[in-house]
């Protein structure tokens, strides 16, 4: 069970970190995969935008899946898991700001699916934080409305994808756009022509930039 009391599929599951130890870092980032993919491996990708001082945080879904469904269903669909894996990141922040690391220090990056997620929890929580980067995602629902309320104070953002992606439309990630600037984000938004469902160097780039403005 979290910190918060909410109890879910992945809660119990390891986080793995890395890093300065973060009874040491300045700043932190959240790291959150994909679909398939491990928490192990999101710290493969922190590897090419690593600071001194920066601690990185990567929760595991059961399962190596956060939800069931694609993100573009009604969001009941996607539940439990969803929540839940909203709850992990909360989590993991946690660890941070229990540490010294305040949210505005705190960096989320996500991929494919966690790239959704960070997308949704930076949404679901406004306020200022260090930055999200959501590499081939966008917000969760089969429609996006009017329920993001809430200031995000300047927050950094960097929404990169492919403009031919299998699984990410390009229409949901100037929709995306949209909502986030709307809550008052410095959104930047990349799309990479005919790049399929991947990570480039560019977005690896405006990631450690991202990373680097926190402890430089």
């Amino acid at each position: 069970m979290s910190a918060d009391g909410v109890d879910g599929l992945h809660q119990g599951q390891p986080l793995v970190t890395g890093g300065t130890d973060l009874a040491d870092a300045e700043a932190a980032v959240v790291l959150t995969h994909g679909r398939g993919a491990t928490a192990q491996g999101m710290l493969q990708l922190a590897d090419e935008v690593r600071r001194e001082g920066v601690a990185f945080l990567a929760p595991q879904a059961a399962g190596k899946t956060w939800y069931p469904n694609s993100f573009l269903v009604p969001v009941e669909r996607n539940e439990p898991g969803r929540s839940s894996g909203l709850q992990a990141i909360r989590d993991a922040i946690g660890e941070a700001t229990d540490a010294g690391v305040p949210t505005e220090r705190i960096v989320l990056v996500g991929f494919s699916q966690g790239g959704c997620l960070a997308s949704e929890y930076v949404a679901r929580n406004p306020r200022r934080h260090g930055g999200l980067a959501a590499l081939s995602g966008g917000l969760i629902g089969e429609e996006l409305d009017d329920e993001y309320p809430g200031d995000l104070e300047g927050t950094p953002v960097f929404l990169g994808c492919s403009d031919a992606d299998p699984h990410i439309p390009e229409e949901r990630v100037h929709d995306t756009a949209a909502v986030l600037k709307s809550m008052n984000a410095d959104v930047t938004t990349r799309l990479y022509e005919r790049m399929g469902h991947g990570v480039n160097e560019d977005e690896l780039e405006v990631v450690a930039g991202m990373v680097a403005e926190l402890v430089d």
